[in-house]
């Protein structure tokens, strides 16, 4: 039986990753990392592996040419094999984001922004998946980009992933909500961490910072990114559907109010989560600057399953025509 161009490098990533993995005795995302720097570098970088162990690599590693996959091709066996790792080790903040709403984001961005060249940014990068899928929605456009997360393995998975991909995104391995000291970016993409943030000394330098207790971590990466991007730049979050719900929902009004113009609001189908309570949207927003007016009407959308191709059509119809009357 053939298999896929994504089976095939899935296939290389995962059994590499487990030789390495009992050999150092790490995790399998640790050994996804190690055997991806050492795809990347057409080398085995790792000395401490036996002489056996390093003929066992080769032999996998000889198997593929990067060159000969794409970008999608090389992102999604990652991804697979990224979600195999998660599975060992179930983490709340370490959940992927979905393809689909990946591929709905990248579709969203390549609409709405209009330059040839831009520059992203991600402050909640993860292993890299939703910033990579986004860039490669854009088609013909130079996209330089930048990624935070506190999180070291995570980071390094981005790291590869970015490099397999040939991307040109820096990382930084920090606390997104200390002081970044990266450009102003043109885009934000994020799929936001949600909970309390527990450091009170740092929130209280927020404006959404709460009147007692821990404020809400997503509140704060908002408010972060809206000070990171340009005036006119544009924020597309991933959001609890419940974000206007909460005890702490009149000051994240007020600041959207006060630096934004809310573009968009589009709640994704419920098949896609395990839960209604996990089920989230995509909130769209502008940033306030000299010449930037908000839209006629906010794009407020409720998707269907994404399986269903006819009634997606429609939507992605409705998204069109909203575009030609407020853009």
């Amino acid at each position: 039986m053939n298999s896929t161009p994504v089976e095939e490098l899935f296939t290389v990533f995962n059994e590499t990753a487990m030789i390495i993995q009992e050999e150092l005795a790490c995790t399998y995302l640790e050994a996804l990392a190690e055997t991806g720097e050492n795809i990347f570098h057409g080398s085995i970088l790792q000395e401490e592996l036996s002489e056996l162990t390093v003929k066992r690599l080769r032999k996998n590693y000889e198997t593929i040419q990067m060159e000969n996959y794409s970008k999608e091709e090389i992102r999604k066996s990652i991804q697979l094999a990224i979600l195999k790792g998660m599975n060992e080790l179930i983490q709340p903040n370490h959940q992927m984001t979905p393809d689909a709403i990946g591929l709905l984001i990248g579709y969203l961005v390549d609409k709405f922004v209009q330059k040839n060249e831009f520059r992203l940014l991600d402050p909640a990068v993860g292993t890299g998946n939703l910033l990579t899928t986004v860039i490669n929605q854009q088609q013909n456009k130079m996209v330089e980009a930048t990624g935070i997360d506190i999180d070291d393995i995570l980071i390094k998975l981005s790291y590869v992933n970015a490099n397999l991909q040939q991307h040109p995104i820096q990382f930084f391995n920090q606390d997104s909500l200390e002081s970044l000291f990266i450009e102003k970016a043109d885009v934000v993409v994020s799929d936001l961490p949600v909970g309390y943030y527990p450091n009170d000394l740092r929130a209280s330098e927020y404006e959404m910072k709460a009147d007692q207790g821990h404020t809400f971590a997503h509140h704060l990466f908002i408010e972060q990114s809206v000070r990171h991007v340009k005036e006119g730049g544009y924020l597309f979050f991933i959001v609890p559907n419940g974000l206007f719900e909460s005890e702490q929902a009149s000051k994240l009004h007020e600041y959207i109010k006060k630096y934004t113009n809310i573009q968009g609001f589009l709640q994704l189908p419920q098949s896609i989560f395990k839960n209604e309570k996990a089920a989230k949207s995509i909130f769209i927003l502008q940033k306030k600057g000299e010449g930037v007016k908000p839209p006629k009407q906010v794009l407020l959308v409720h998707l269907p399953s994404l399986s269903k191709t006819v009634e997606v059509e429609k939507i992605l119809n409705k998204i069109d025509i909203w575009f030609k009357e407020n853009k």
